[in-house]
């Protein structure tokens, strides 16, 4: 795929990534510009009334944001907050102007994600391109809410924050450190000393360079629960069951390996099947007779058309060490 391809040049400073370094050059001309017109107060940021906590990364692709997001809400319920998320609502169809994820609302009209937080948050979820008007629309519609979260958003200068979090891929980290298009970065791994707190995803280091010294660094691991049944919710199955046996797996997210590689973990060995970020699935391309696991953010796209052979493997994030504190002394400065 070309995905992967253009992906394994970004890993290694190859001659065709170089070629590009010209073009990076004006991406970083022009990010940085914007970015310096926001924080001198040139371009006037929008602060909400409650304070506004972004997770989001410097490099494209998936690095795990959507399990720590959903991991902060948890931890906040916990200490007595009402948290809301707000997103952009990537690969949906409907976010031109800001509106609510109900847990029925179709992926393809609100996006992958955002239906993924909305049916596992416990927690108010409204999407829009315009994520300051999307909060301002959720704090009207919830006004209980006392804490906003953003769900990517690191570089939507336009909405004032008061935390920030950067999550990046412990093992594929950034690459060439060249931005976009040599290189896999939105933004210079030197944005990351102004982030309050970096999430390592799937690391138990961080390479030379990656991470100012100065920054906290937390590092975050993904543990599998048990298989849920896409057209049964309350049928589980574990690992032992697909051991041994054909099967297939699908991953349509931002870096697909990562999953095939977790089955790997589990002793299952699974004919994989690759398909780009936030991909809409149509039935017939998943037409096989033998088990087709998938991650949770796959399923919420084939719920509508699940059959009894199809189990998502969710996840639940799992920090060391625990960067909560950090998140409840900022919130009290917020209200000090």
């Amino acid at each position: 795929m070309v995905n992967r391809w253009i992906e394994q040049q970004w890993q290694h400073s190859t001659a065709w990534a170089g070629l590009l370094i010209p073009l990076s050059r004006l991406f970083a001309l022009v990010s940085g510009l914007r970015r310096r017109l926001y924080r001198s107060g040139w371009w006037q940021a929008q602060r909400l009334p409650v304070p506004v906590i972004v997770v989001g990364n410097i490099s494209v692709g998936g690095t795990g944001k959507t399990p720590f997001v959903l991991w902060l809400v948890q931890q906040l319920q916990q200490h007595g907050y009402q948290p809301g998320i707000i997103s952009r609502g990537y690969g949906g169809t409907a976010t031109q102007r800001p509106r609510p994820v109900l847990a029925d609302s179709a992926a393809i009209a609100v996006g992958d994600e955002p239906l993924l937080l909305a049916r596992d948050s416990g927690c108010p979820v409204w999407v829009g391109r315009d994520r300051a008007a999307a909060g301002r629309a959720l704090l009207a519609a919830h006004p209980a809410v006392n804490v906003v979260i953003s769900d990517d958003g690191l570089q939507h200068y336009r909405l004032a924050r008061d935390i920030e979090f950067a999550v990046m891929d412990g093992v594929r980290g950034f690459g060439n450190h060249r931005l976009l298009p040599a290189g896999p970065l939105r933004e210079p791994v030197s944005r990351l000393s102004s982030v309050d707190a970096v999430i390592v995803n799937q690391g138990a280091t961080i390479r030379p360079g990656d991470v100012p010294a100065t920054v906290p660094v937390y590092f975050m691991a993904l543990q599998a629960q048990q298989f849920v049944n896409l057209a049964d919710p309350t049928r589980r199955a574990i690992a032992a069951d697909f051991i041994g046996k054909t099967v297939h797996a699908v991953a349509g997210i931002g870096h697909p390996q990562r999953f095939f590689d977790q089955l790997t973990t589990l002793d299952i060995q699974a004919e994989t099947h690759a398909f780009p970020d936030h991909y809409a699935y149509a039935a017939h391309e998943l037409a096989w007779s033998e088990p087709i696991l998938m991650t949770a953010k796959d399923a919420v796209k084939c719920s509508a058309f699940a059959t009894t052979n199809m189990w998502m493997l969710p996840v639940q994030a799992v920090l060391h060490p625990n960067p909560i504190e950090l998140v409840l002394a900022k919130l009290g400065n917020r209200h000090g």
